[in-house]
């Protein structure tokens, strides 16, 4: 698990950093996830708006969702962008917990397995994607051994870290499974990421959050983007 471990070189990127273009490729990582991996493993949609302030001018119940802090600003995924909304305390509470849902999407433990994934690669997508831009911007190259777990806390990736945390808790009591199902989902995470064409609609997204400079993008107008 991550639990505020810290590279040489994402710190080093840090107290450089002056881009917010930055929380726009961050926010655009989550929203092309969301809609992409949702989409692409029939999972239903899951609809928010992406909004992004000044850091003195960002309210406090922005820490509820999906978001992004750097020196220059707030971004934030909002209505949640998650499928699962309420985290069973363990594993062996799940089959209460989908029979007090039934009729909505997650009927199945298989449902709730591709859903469990599916949310952490999607909160793990938005700092990758910040990475990613940063690496490209310094003409550096970006690979998992460079930008690592830990090293997404240097990209606005602290609060999703923690969802992630809260996730791999409710997953197994042992860090060791812990530990492996996070490798697992991030590795995934990151080859959506890095993948042309899913890099071509986050670029896409995070150009027209820059260039629009106004909130909030809804969930109709970042598809559009997105394509």
């Amino acid at each position: 698990m991550i639990r505020n471990q810290l590279s040489g070189s994402a710190a080093v990127y840090k107290s450089a950093r002056q881009d917010r273009r930055c929380i726009a490729y961050h926010e655009a990582g989550h929203a092309a996830a969301i809609y992409l991996n949702n989409k692409a493993w029939g999972m239903p949609p899951v609809f928010f708006n992406l909004c992004c302030a000044e850091a003195r001018n960002g309210p406090e119940d922005w820490r509820l969702d999906y978001q992004t802090v750097d020196s220059e600003g707030i971004g934030r995924v909002e209505g949640g962008g998650r499928l699962i909304q309420f985290l069973p305390a363990s594993f062996a509470c799940l089959d209460r917990q989908l029979a007090a849902t039934r009729g909505r999407y997650l009927r199945t433990i298989n449902d709730y397995w591709v859903a469990f994934d599916l949310d952490i690669i999607n909160l793990l997508a938005g700092p990758l994607a910040e990475a990613k831009y940063v690496a490209v911007n310094d003409g550096e190259i970006f690979n998992y051994r460079l930008v690592n777990l830990p090293a997404l806390e240097n990209y606005g990736g602290s609060f999703d870290l923690d969802l992630v945390n809260n996730y791999l808790d409710s997953y197994s009591d042992y860090r060791q499974q812990q530990d492996e199902k996070l490798n697992e989902l991030f590795m995934m995470a990151f080859h959506f990421v890095n993948d042309y064409d899913n890099w071509k609609a986050i670029t896409k997204l995070a150009d027209h959050i820059v260039e629009r400079n106004k909130n909030p993008i809804n969930y109709k107008e970042a598809v559009a983007v997105l394509g």
